[in-house]
C-alpha cells in the first residue's frame, strides 16, 4: 500500500501570512479612512454650499424687489471711511408681502394703494436716527442724533427727494423733509396730485395730497450680522414692540445662516438716472473642520420690479 505524505504550513510561512494581511489591513484601513474623511470634508462643503447658496437667495430677492436702497449709503468723500461698504444691508420692503393676510400689502401703511408717497420728516417712522437699531452710516454709533435725520448725519432734512445730492455727501435724496420734495407745496406745486379736482389742497407735508399727512413710511428689511449667525429682519404691521402703535420698531427677525464668517455689502458707484446696485459676500466656515465657502453676486435694487 502506497502512503500519500501531507504537506502543511511551516510556522514561518504562518507567521509571514499573518504579518502580510496585518499590513493589508493596516493599508485598507488606511485607504478606507481617507476615503471616509474625503467624503466628509466634501459633504461639510456641500452643505455648507446649499446653506450660503440658500441665503444669498433670499438676500438677492429682496434687494431685486426692492423700490429703495437704504444701507449701504454712498461713499461721502469728505470722511475717512467708506459709508458705501457695509456689514448691514438694508432695502425697503416689496409690494406683494401681506403677513397679517388682510389683502393690504404690508408697504402700503395707509392702504390707499400706493406704497411710500406720504413718508414723515423720520422717513422709517421708528423715532431712530436712520433705521432703528442700525449704524447706518458705518461710524461705530446707532441711532445717534436727531430722528429726523434719515442717513444718521449731523444734520436733518438736508436732501429733499429731487434726484439731486442737495448736501453733497455723496448719496441722493436720502434725508427728505415731512414735505418730500421740498417745495413747500402739497404734493408737486401746481399738480392736482390725487386727480380729485383740486390744486395744492391741505399742507406742504401731505405729499400725496390726500387730506391725511406722514401715514405712510418706509418699511426696512434689514440684513446684519450677529456673532456668526445673519439675522433678516422683517417689518410687521401689527404692533410687534408693544409700544401701543404700529410704527417702525415693529419687525421680527430670524436666522438666514449660521456660521458666517464674512458678510460684506458694497454699493456700486451710483450711475445717475439708474437704480442702485450691490455687491454682496457672504462666507460661511465650518466651525469644526475650518470648511470654507465664500460666494460672492451683484444684484441691481429693483432689478424684478
Amino acid at each position: 500500500m502506497t502512503s500519500t505524505r501531507q504537506h502543511g504550513y511551516s510556522l514561518l510561512e504562518l507567521l509571514l501570512a499573518l504579518a502580510l494581511g496585518v499590513l493589508l489591513i493596516a493599508a485598507l484601513k488606511g485607504v478606507t479612512g481617507h476615503v471616509l474623511a474625503t467624503h466628509d470634508s466634501v459633504s461639510r462643503t456641500n452643505s455648507l454650499n446649499r446653506e450660503a447658496r440658500f441665503a444669498l437667495e433670499q438676500i438677492t430677492r429682496a434687494v431685486a424687489r426692492s423700490p429703495h436702497l437704504l444701507v449701504p449709503l454712498a461713499d461721502n468723500a469728505a470722511t475717512a471711511r467708506a459709508e458705501n461698504i457695509h456689514t448691514v444691508l438694508a432695502v425697503t420692503l416689496d409690494h406683494t408681502t401681506d403677513l397679517d393676510g388682510n389683502g393690504v400689502p404690508d408697504a402700503d401703511n395707509d392702504g390707499d394703494g400706493r406704497f411710500d408717497e406720504d413718508p414723515p420728516a423720520d422717513w422709517t417712522f421708528d423715532a431712530a436716527a436712520g433705521i432703528y437699531q442700525v449704524d447706518d452710516d458705518g461710524d461705530g454709533t446707532t441711532d445717534g442724533g436727531n430722528a429726523n435725520s434719515d442717513d444718521e448725519g449731523a444734520n436733518a432734512d438736508e436732501d429733499a427727494v429731487n434726484g439731486v445730492d442737495d448736501d453733497g455727501d455723496g448719496s441722493i435724496d436720502e434725508d427728505p423733509a415731512a414735505d418730500l420734495n421740498g417745495d413747500g407745496c402739497p404734493g408737486i406745486c401746481g399738480v392736482d396730485d390725487d386727480n380729485d379736482g383740486s390744486v395744492d389742497e391741505s399742507g406742504a407735508d401731505n405729499d400725496d395730497e390726500d387730506g391725511a399727512t406722514d401715514e405712510d413710511w418706509l418699511d426696512p428689511v434689514v440684513f446684519r450680522l450677529v456673532g456668526t449667525t445673519l439675522l433678516m429682519r422683517l417689518p410687521v404691521p401689527w404692533d410687534e414692540s408693544g409700544n401701543g402703535q404700529v410704527n417702525g420698531q415693529d419687525f421680527i427677525e430670524s436666522p438666514v445662516a449660521e456660521q458666517v464668517s464674512e458678510f460684506r455689502v458694497e454699493r456700486l458707484p451710483d450711475v445717475p438716472g439708474a437704480h442702485a446696485q450691490v455687491e454682496i459676500t457672504l462666507a460661511l466656515t465650518d466651525a469644526d473642520s475650518g470648511e470654507r465657502v465664500r460666494l460672492t453676486t451683484r444684484v441691481r435694487v429693483g432689478g424684478d420690479l
